[in-house]
């Protein structure tokens, strides 16, 4: 495997931003969106759903409605956002921001993931229905 770069983290970031920013785009636009498998086989909500609201509510600048549509995904580019800033600095010049040696291992970032998904999930859809 290839060592990370600053420059491919944002390479990268750019390409999920574009495929997010084209389905947002195409919800707010026409109020189509992606269904959901997990939640048309099982009726539940998975840790994504929402996402394309919560993107076409970005689109508008409605913050609030953006965080009510997922929090979880809200979160997570939020860290994404924070990380590719990061990035952007270490292109232009400036130091390497990298997390410490012991943090870096990602079967243990994947595993938080999954955790944190997985508890989300179950925290949305025990939460009585407004």
């Amino acid at each position: 495997m290839a060592s990370f770069t600053a420059a491919s983290g944002l390479k990268s970031s750019a390409a999920f931003g574009a495929i997010g920013l084209a389905l947002s785009g195409m919800h707010a636009l026409t109020g189509v969106g992606i269904p959901c498998p997990w939640r048309s086989v099982t009726h539940t909500l998975c840790p994504f759903c929402g996402s394309t609201t919560m993107g076409a509510a970005l689109l508008h600048g409605n913050v609030a409605d953006a965080w009510m549509a997922n929090p979880f995904v809200f979160t997570l580019l939020a860290g994404l956002a924070l990380a590719c800033v990061c990035w952007l600095v270490e292109v232009l010049g400036g130091p390497a921001m990298r997390l410490p040696r012991k943090l870096r291992d990602q079967r243990v970032w994947y595993a938080a993931l999954a955790a944190a998904a997985i508890t989300f999930a179950v925290w949305r859809n025990l939460l009585p229905s407004a």
